[in-house]
């Protein structure tokens, strides 16, 4: 689980049973639950560098020296103790085990010091070994004591005499993090070096049993073994967390699990796939990785960038020559990616390409560069840019030269290239390959963007652009490129027309990166400048804005549309936005020209406090829902808003409820009599049950005894004043069945009259006039013609009504079929291949 985020970087973590307690300068927090912060410790004036739970209370020192107890429920302090920085300047803690109210300090002079922090008293000074203490741990026997030095030496110590039992030296410097393997027969100290190594000692045989090198790329920052099993926890400032389980032969260990991200800044993240939930990143590190938007356990590493794999492995971390420089662009594609390689990378300031496998999760079996260049590597060129076909087949290479390539991704043979000699006069700033492989658009430091066949390698058109491009991005279903400049602005090309559709200007510092919402309307732009944009491509407007505090690197958006993922500079983390306009209502007028983009803080695991973002903004007039009128013009023809079960089965009421009529409500059956009655005679008869006769209520028509309905009553008076509105909004909150039994009751013998039901087709007629409620008019008049039609043809005056609502209904269909059958010949003609 993951915990509320403290204003600063974490610098101090320690927890006890029930709580962790986390520091960040001079302030000390007390998570519980791992989540909620429970308790606040107030009272340094420095930056707390130790921490020491110990029962009721815990220990804080900060580096000016200053050590506090805190009682952990009042959050008091219990006491502080003041060292001299010159004499005792503190560098570890531990209390030691059985050891009541007791706590052992270490200093960077050397000595230690066992004092009672209940009595306030120094019990006993160490001598020490006239090297800075750096670590303490307590060994799994009582009173001993495992003390890290500065110059690499380790001295198992027991305190209770003062007296020496072990002492081991490491070589690669101080000591960072010791650990005792504890209750499962094996007497082992593990201790952890600046530079990545691990050290494992045999305590029996007092000599060193075996070394895990480079088991970080860092500085070993913590380590543990888990009490009676063989498995050692270990991180490191590499920003990996491992898990080592010793269970080969001669006492080494490997790798259980991990969890890691990147070492050192993504330089670029791209989404992976449809589904919106892997994420690939290429980091300064070297290394290509690909994290889950649904679960860290799905996350993977797929290695550094190596020239020879093998030559690499045998010479470690450190020592590797073979490895190659961090990947600054990368495309993927998932068609073939189970059969062969599906991502291509260029390294910075390299001239070969890389080929990755997502399934395999690690670096592919091509290196492509051109040919003439097989030999020998030369130091000026590389390559600048990639992309990789729809299709999974094909990669697209452009290098500083302005020469652009193509090779097979299958085999890794080269296809060809553009140009006689090379695409453009400059440097390859971008290439994007189209959707159906048909058009390779490259783009040149020149200022020219370059429209290629595809397969038959011809310059189809060439456009100058304003200013140098910095790069281009490719919304493939849409067609539209976007570019983007040297200068800080952003056009929009139409692939189809070969025309700039729009520009915006905006940002005040160089574009790192563009990405497209999936369905190409929205363009999310970072620049330097610490700003990430959202523009608007149908109205050409700015519609969002905000400040970070350190610039993002690298956009993508989610093929899903539901998360913007964005890199920052010095920053190790992939941070998640999310798009508000999926479930709430956002507005996206334009921006104001004055508009103050307010800084937001980067996204984190949970927020401080629960606080609504929106909830201090005042609703603006935009803001509001738009409500639609009945009608938005005379001349149009509009339905209601009503839902189909109201009137579409008006005309089907009588089969429906036939088919709804309940079946006869099962019968208790009687209790038989103990003795069952037979009938008297020879052959002995049981008595038959009686049989009940039901008799059935029959249902008086009233006629014109009925009472007028409300309905009734307004279509009288809408005949003196011929508003119809009324009668109509009562039909209208009506459900299907009290509609039939309303208009069945506008003829006489259902209680009604002659001019009701005059007044009733005069209502139809003003819908149809107003061209509103279009469906409704047409499901009631059907249905009143159904039920009425043989008293409808022997009245006169209904009939000529009759007569006038045909021709009205017959022009107003003309009209509206015309419309149709236009739309339809329109669609099917986009629609059809010949476009």
């Amino acid at each position: 689980s993951t915990g509320n985020t403290l204003p600063q970087d974490i610098t101090c973590l320690a927890a006890d049973r029930m709580l962790i307690f986390a520091s960040y300068d001079n302030i000390l927090h007390a998570f519980a639950r791992n989540k909620e912060v429970v308790h606040t410790y107030e009272g340094h004036k420095a930056r707390i560098h130790l921490l020491q739970p110990f029962g009721d209370h815990v220990i804080s020192v900060d580096v000016d020296n200053v050590l506090i107890v805190w009682n952990i429920q009042s959050e008091e302090e219990y006491l502080e103790i003041d060292f001299n920085k010159a004499t005792f300047a503190v560098s570890a803690l531990l209390h030691p085990s059985t050891y009541l109210n007791k706590i052992l300090l270490g200093s960077e002079q050397g000595t230690l010091q066992l004092w009672n922090i209940r009595s306030n008293k120094l019990l006993y000074s160490f001598q020490g070994w006239v090297s800075a203490v750096t670590a303490l741990e307590q060994a799994p026997a009582v009173d001993v004591v495992a003390v890290g030095l500065v110059s690499g030496h380790i001295i198992v110590h027991n305190i209770k005499f003062d007296e020496t039992l072990m002492k081991f030296q490491q070589d690669w410097g101080p000591i960072t993090a010791i650990s005792f393997r504890t209750a499962d027969g094996h007497p082992v100290m593990a201790a952890g070096s600046p530079i990545g190594h691990i050290a494992l000692w045999d305590l029996e045989e007092k000599k060193l049993m075996c070394q895990m090198q480079d088991a970080h790329s860092t500085a070993i920052a913590g380590m543990s073994f888990v009490p009676g099993e063989p498995l050692l926890i270990t991180n490191g400032a590499d920003n990996a967390l491992r898990v080592w389980i010793f269970d080969g032969p001669g006492g080494t260990g490997r790798v259980l699990r991990s969890r890691m991200g990147h070492s050192a800044q993504p330089t670029k993240i791209r989404y992976h796939g449809q589904n919106g939930e892997q994420i690939l990143s290429a980091g300064q590190d070297g290394t290509l990785q690909s994290f889950s938007t649904v679960h860290e356990k799905f996350n993977k590493s797929l290695g550094r960038g190596s020239i020879n794999k093998k030559k690499s492995k045998k010479k470690g971390l450190k020592l590797d020559t073979m490895a190659l420089p961090p990947i600054t662009a990368f495309a993927s594609e998932v068609a073939h990616q189970s059969d062969w390689d599906g991502i291509i990378a260029c390294h910075q300031g390299y001239i070969t390409c890389t080929t990755w496998n997502y399934q395999k999760t690690s670096m592919g079996a091509h290196k492509l560069r051109p040919e003439e260049f097989s030999k020998h590597k030369p130091i000026d060129i590389y390559a600048t840019a990639v992309d990789i076909t729809s299709c999974g087949n094909f990669a697209v290479i452009g290098m500083s030269t302005g020469q652009v390539d193509v090779y097979n991704m299958q085999s890794g043979i080269h296809r060809g290239h553009y140009g006689k000699e090379k695409a453009h006069e400059g440097a390859i700033r971008g290439l994007a390959v189209d959707g159906l492989n048909q058009l390779v658009i490259t783009a040149g430091s020149e200022g020219l963007i370059k429209f290629w066949k595809f397969k038959t390698k011809d310059l189809v058109y060439s456009t100058e652009l304003s200013s140098s491009p910095s790069g281009i991005l490719l919304h493939r279903d849409s067609g539209i490129l976007g570019i983007a400049f040297d200068d800080f602005t952003i056009s929009v090309l139409d692939i189809e027309t070969r025309k700039i559709v729009r520009t915006f200007s905006g940002h005040h510092g160089q574009i790192n990166d563009m990405t497209f919402s999936p369905d190409g309307r929205w363009l999310v732009t970072s620049s330097m400048d610490c700003s990430i944009k959202t523009w608007d491509l149908p109205s050409g407007c700015l519609i969002d804005c905000f400040l970070v505090d350190s610039a993002a690197v690298s956009l993508t958006m989610s093929p899903t549309g539901d998360f913007l993922a964005s890199a920052h500079v010095d920053d190790l983390g992939i941070y998640l936005w999310s798009n508000r306009s999926l479930y709430s209502l956002v507005s996206l007028r334009p921006l104001p020209a004055d508009y103050e983009p307010s800084l937001v803080t980067l996204p984190s695991t949970c927020p401080m406090q629960d606080v609504d973002v929106s909830g201090d903004e005042e609703p603006c007039d935009e803001m509001i829902e738009y409500v639609s009128p009945e009608q938005l013009g005379e001349q149009l023809v509009t339905l209601s808003l009503l839902p189909e079960s109201r009137w579409k089965n008006l005309l089907s009421l009588d089969i429906i409820k036939k088919k709804n009529k309940p079946r006869e409500p099962p019968k208790v059956p009687k209790s038989a009599p103990f003795f069952i009655p037979t009938v008297p005679g020879l052959v002995p008869r049981y008595v038959p049950p009686e049989v009940e006769n039901d008799t059935q209520s029959k249902v008086v028509n009233l006629g014109v005894l009925a009472q007028k309905s409300d309905f009734c009553i307004h279509l009288e008076e809408a005949l003196s004043t011929n508003e119809y509105k009324i009668p109509l909004d009562l039909l209208k909150s009506l459900g299907p069945s009290n509609i039939e039994i309303e208009l069945r009751g506008l003829a006489p013998e259902g209680g009604g009259s002659m001019e009701v039901m005059l007044s009733f087709l005069r209502m139809i007629g003003m819908m149809l006039n107003k061209k509103y409620n279009f469906e409704l008019a047409q499901a009631y008049l059907a249905l009143f013609l159904k039920l009425h039609l043989k008293i409808l043809s022997s009245e006169p005056n209904l009939l000529e009504e009759l007569s006038k609502l045909s021709k009205q209904l017959e022009e107003t269909w003309i009209h509206l079929r015309g419309l149709f059958n236009q739309s339809l010949c329109v669609l099917t003609y986009v629609k059809s291949a010949l476009l």
